[in-house]
């Protein structure tokens, strides 16, 4: 399917010809390169190591990340092609990509002062290091400011101490951005932002989620016991980590729009080849319409989908406020790929409920996009807010 229109404020755009080349050369990558894997790395668990590697050479975890720092210098609507193309055929590397490139080493980007951007930067975006972001806790999911783990002025170090849970490429990263409360007393408005490294004594891995679907993203819950944390690493002023927080989600969201667009159209894909030689009553199954329809219904909303995505990424690019917007797309595309990979199956039958096909995997999948990076009823919260305030 050819997607290389979009809408920004009423004016047509298409993709430049270095975006549909990029466009092209994502594509290629991960059919060659993931799409052997996917099902091994599904079954197994397996952290796909190889594919971030390459991905990292390829300058896909450093993509918004100027040169000069490491990264590919690319703007978001070219992050928003690569997360797409990416997850079209295995959504499990997208939100890897996310994790990394859309939450840890975003926040840092925006906040890290310069000697913290120096240290910090550079090994993110060139992938020599993988990143993780730690927010959520076992008992603070949208209600983050609920958090428990707190951070304790020792001098020139914090003491940091607390649990985090569902925490994506936790076992693997080297660089973590966490979230705790400096100061108890002051809700939200206490909570900090810290760069801790794996290294650092009381930093540990634990328990390893065994999920429904996204099978080969790295998820577990990390503990923080007793980590003296120096106090250069907090990121910004004290207090400020909340709000940090809101911003990169801000920006995460538009990453895992374009991921749910990409399962999305991958999930089409696989239903429009099957339509196509599927046999029924004495012609494929394509030719009848009752199937024509829901391709006709599926495709038009991965569509629309998109075209809120890169309103989004545009609207990134420029600097502007994207609250409202990012909420906004990332709500209609998670939900858009989640009735899309139902119909696939749908559309497949008995044999879109077994593990021969690729729609079963993509129907595991999306359900995550509903929940990770705000639930589908906390984006309807910041789109309410917008409208009213």
């Amino acid at each position: 399917m050819e997607n290389d229109t979009a809408m920004e404020s009423g004016v047509d755009f298409r993709l430049t010809e270095e975006m549909k080349l990029l466009q092209q050369s994502v594509r290629d990558f991960a059919e060659s390169e993931i799409k052997p894997h996917v099902m091994e790395c599904d079954e197994e668990q397996k952290f796909p190591m190889e594919v971030v590697k390459k991905m990292a050479e390829l300058g896909f975890l450093g993509a918004t990340i100027p040169s000069e720092l490491g990264g590919a210098g690319l703007n978001t609507t070219e992050f928003v092609i690569i997360m797409e193309e990416i997850s079209r055929v295995d959504p499990s590397v997208g939100l890897t990509l996310a994790a990394h490139s859309g939450l840890c080493l975003q926040h840092v980007s925006m906040f890290a002062d310069e000697a913290q951007r120096n240290r910090y930067v550079p090994d993110l975006a060139t992938g020599r290091k993988i990143g993780s972001w730690c927010l959520t806790e076992p008992g603070s999911g949208s209600d983050s400011a609920s958090m428990k783990a707190v951070a304790v002025l020792d001098g020139d170090v914090y003491v940091l101490n607390g649990t985090k849970t569902f925490i994506t490429n936790g076992s693997y990263a080297s660089t973590y951005v966490v979230m705790a409360k400096t100061d108890a007393s002051k809700g939200n408005k206490g909570i900090s932002a810290f760069i801790v490294e794996r290294e650092m004594q009381g930093v540990s891995v634990g328990k390893k989620e065994n999920k429904l679907g996204m099978r080969a993203s790295d998820t577990v819950m990390m503990n923080f016991d007793g980590v003296r944390v120096p106090k250069r690493n907090l990121l910004g002023k004290e207090g400020e980590g909340f709000k940090q927080a809101l911003a990169v989600l801000d920006s995460g969201r538009v990453g895992i729009a374009a991921l749910a667009v990409g399962l999305a159209q991958g999930a089409l894909d696989a239903a429009v080849k099957y339509a196509k030689e599927r046999q029924a009553f004495g012609k494929t199954i394509g030719e009848f319409q009752g199937i024509q329809f829901k391709l006709a219904d599926m495709a038009n909303e991965i569509e629309a989908a998109r075209l809120l995505t890169y309103r989004a990424a545009i609207a990134k690019s420029r600097g502007e406020e994207i609250n409202l917007i990012a909420a906004q797309a990332k709500l209609f595309a998670s939900e858009v790929a989640q009735r899309v990979a139902t119909e696939a199956v749908q559309i497949h039958g008995g044999y879109g409920f077994i593990k021969d096909f690729p729609v079963e995997k993509f129907y595991r999948d999306v359900k995550i996009l509903t929940i990770g990076e705000g639930t589908s009823e906390v984006q309807r919260m910041v789109i309410a807010r917008n409208l009213l305030r």
